[in-house]
């Protein structure tokens, strides 16, 4: 069985090592490879003394880094990871077994902040992943512990029927709702989370972020549940139609005149924009059912991973 690590890093030679080498230590057959993003630093330098295998995507962002890796590698067992040694990298061999027994195609590691490191989630980036777990939920009606979590173990079959659209960190978010659209088999674990060492800076930035992880989300929503998106537009517009037409409703049924015209027309106008909405969240939920049909059909061109162990 082939098992591949992928690690995106960008300027990570303070942890580099320490990561690559647990992971190795964790699952010693597994075959590490650090994804350097554009470093500046020693990073490729101490992948490689570590033992892992380097290479290369010039086209900054996380995001990027996946798409090449989940195009180029070929495993039957996928751990993502990032470079930072914030999360407990020994604990891989805790979830590819889990894959493995429970016959999974994600499982995600739901960072727990480990003894004497209480401030390693920061309080802004805690709030944000909270706030969008809950709008997951919500939206998509999948229940989502830590959806921004960067340590995950895929199926072949899951990374090889991802679309991998996304250039930054709302890669997770992409994977989350994939695996939901999906309905795939998957399961979360707690995993150990610690504050990156001294001098080692977070790539995040809360707000930059955060709101380009909301826009995928409301993307997502456009593409993925065109019904509910396109109704909730419609049934606000007819909203603002009634208000607008019906007290000119009721003072022609009462007068027999139309005083306010210009109003009467703009609220006609507004009621049929919200009907033409119904129709095209009826026409794109019908193309999301072939779109799905597609996607389930590319997932089962590879078969389930079994484990060489009986």
């Amino acid at each position: 069985m082939k098992i591949a690590a992928i690690v995106p890093a960008h300027n990570e030679e303070l942890t580099i090592g320490s990561v690559v080498s647990d992971l190795l230590a964790a699952v010693p057959e597994m075959t590490v490879y650090v994804f350097d993003n554009c470093s500046t630093d020693r990073t490729v330098e101490l992948a490689r003394a570590a033992g892992a295998t380097v290479r290369f995507e010039r086209r900054k962002g996380k995001g990027n880094v996946v798409r090449r890796a989940f195009a180029d590698l070929d495993a039957d067992v996928y751990l993502m990871i990032d470079g930072d040694d914030t999360y407990d990298a020994l604990a891989a061999r805790t979830l590819i077994d889990h894959l493995l027994s429970e016959h999974l195609d994600q499982v995600v590691g739901v960072r727990t902040a480990t003894q004497g490191d209480k401030d390693a989630y920061r309080r802004g980036h805690a709030a944000g992943n909270r706030f969008f777990n809950r709008l997951v939920t919500a939206l998509f009606g999948v229940k989502v512990t830590d959806m921004l979590s960067g340590y995950r173990v895929f199926s072949r079959r899951f990374v090889k029927s991802f679309p991998a659209l996304s250039r930054q960190f709302e890669t997770e978010t992409e994977l989350t709702i994939h695996a939901r659209n999906l309905r795939v088999p998957q399961a979360e674990l707690p995993i150990g989370f610690r504050d990156r060492p001294a001098g080692s800076e977070s790539k995040l930035r809360t707000v930059r972020d955060g709101l380009r992880i909301l826009g995928l989300i409301v993307s997502l929503l456009l593409h993925e549940r065109p019904a509910l998106f396109f109704g909730v537009v419609a049934g606000l517009l007819a909203v603002i139609s009634l208000g607008l037409g019906a007290p000119i409703v009721v003072e022609f049924f009462l007068t027999g005149l139309v005083p306010r015209f210009p109003t009467a027309i703009l609220a006609s106008a507004i009621g049929i924009i919200a009907v033409l909405c119904v129709g095209l969240g009826v026409m794109l939920n019908g193309i999301l059912r072939v779109r799905q049909e597609i996607a389930r059909l590319a997932y089962l061109q590879y078969g389930p991973v079994v484990s060489d162990t009986p």
